[in-house]
């Protein structure tokens, strides 16, 4: 798409000088974008011709500013052509470089990609999770990797990626890095940010991804059932490790908090709320999203249970919950012991409060999403979709309306 450029002098009367006479000033405008230069010329604002963006006459003075401004003209112009010539983008920053004979900066994707993940890192704990930080240092890592694979080089500049350049790493992540869609969805999405960045700060003139399409399959929930619940609640387990890990899990499945959430819980995130019972009062680490949860019956058992625990005291935690690592490999031994055929993770657990706890037994989606922390209903949405239970039980009211014979019907219609 060639840029549209326009050329416009005109007189800037509130710096006129001592005589009188205002200084005329050029302006550069390129896709709606403004660039302001005095010409070094003064004049009689009376002989100027606003219109015309010129001087009025045919005096030896007129033809002499007039022939500047057209000089001047004609080098921008001669500078446009040259640009496309050399096929760079016709931009403000590229056109003043061109016009002053410096050389236009190089801009490189990969220390830009750097600079994007060092300010994430010094806003840790503040604006980011760790977690985050580590998925913009793995997607550079990739960037990295697949130029070196695709071009034989370490870094590329920025006017260099388009529309090919997008869907050959796409290819690259699926098919050389073997990631499944939506993880290369979620790798190609980073990548997208850094571009914006560029798009922001002008450095390009183009969006790369502006004919791009990605879809993020969706993926089914896994959850467990009540009797799957109840079997690791009843189950007594010898172990102190298990047993801890099993309450940990528990707690989450009866108040829909993530890991790092439920770590990051004191008892000062507990507080009185509206019905005047005890609730969890916290936000959630990865969307910042507030988190406003009653505390049943089986949760309030399991703060009670720890409350005098010494790595809950030393740390001021709620819990003494072990790593996520550790956690999800004693859950494993836990779903094994217990005869659960599902592979359990920890972050079952609030799925597990998503659907079975809740939305199964009748809490509204809207409550749920609420707990959840859910920014959007239609994240909360995800999980109404996989309950057959709820879909069987509205069924089932349809059948037994079209059960009903001809005159039951009509008599329920009256």
């Amino acid at each position: 798409m060639n840029a549209t450029i326009s050329i416009l002098f005109y007189l800037k009367r509130a710096k006129a000088n001592a005589q009188g006479l205002a200084p005329i000033f050029q302006r550069i405008t390129i896709n709606g974008r403004r660039l302001d230069n005095s010409t070094g010329k003064f004049v009689d604002p009376t002989k100027w011709h606003p219109e015309m963006s010129k001087m009025r006459g045919n005096a030896e003075e007129a033809r002499l500013i007039n022939g500047h401004l057209d000089n001047l003209r004609t080098k921008i112009l001669i500078a446009e052509k040259e640009l496309n010539k050399k096929d760079i983008p016709v931009n403000l920053e590229t056109l003043k470089n061109m016009l002053l004979g410096t050389k236009e900066r190089q801009r490189l994707i990969v220390p830009i990609f750097e600079e994007h993940n060092n300010k994430i890192k010094e806003l840790l704990g503040i604006e980011y999770a760790p977690g985050t930080y580590e998925r913009y240092q793995t997607s550079l890592k990739h960037t990295k990797d697949f130029l070196n694979w695709k071009y034989n080089i370490s870094d590329i500049d920025i006017t260099k990626i388009d529309h090919a350049f997008i869907t050959d790493y796409e290819f690259y992540l699926r098919s050389v890095r073997k990631c499944a869609n939506n993880t290369a969805v979620k790798y190609i999405k980073n990548f997208n940010k850094i571009i914006k960045l560029c798009l922001a700060n002008d450095w390009l003139d183009k969006n790369p991804f502006a004919n791009y399409k990605s879809k993020v399959k969706e993926v089914e929930r896994v959850y467990l059932s009540e009797g799957e619940i109840q079997n690791i609640i009843n189950k007594d387990f010898k172990t102190e490790r298990l047993s801890l890990v099993r309450d940990i899990f528990l707690f989450s499945c009866f108040t829909g908090l993530a890991y790092i959430d439920v770590k990051n819980l004191t008892k000062s995130h507990i507080s009185i709320g509206i019905d005047g019972d005890k609730w969890i009062f916290t936000h959630r680490q990865k969307t910042e999203s507030a988190s406003k949860i009653p505390i049943l019956p089986v949760t309030q058992m399991i703060i009670d249970k720890y409350a005098d625990h010494p790595q809950a005291i030393n740390e001021e935690k709620l819990l003494p919950i072990l790593s996520n690592q550790k956690m999800n490999a004693y859950l494993k031994e836990i779903a094994a012991v217990c005869e659960i055929e599902k592979e359990l993770t920890f972050h079952i657990a609030r799925h597990t409060f998503a659907t079975t706890v809740t939305l199964t037994n009748g809490v509204p989606i809207e409550s749920v999403s609420k707990m959840l922390g859910h920014k959007n209903l239609r994240t909360t949405q995800h999980y109404a979709k996989v309950l057959d239970k709820k879909v069987s039980e509205d069924m089932k009211i349809l059948r037994d309306k079209f059960s009903l014979t001809p005159t039951q019907q009509e008599q329920k219609i009256i």
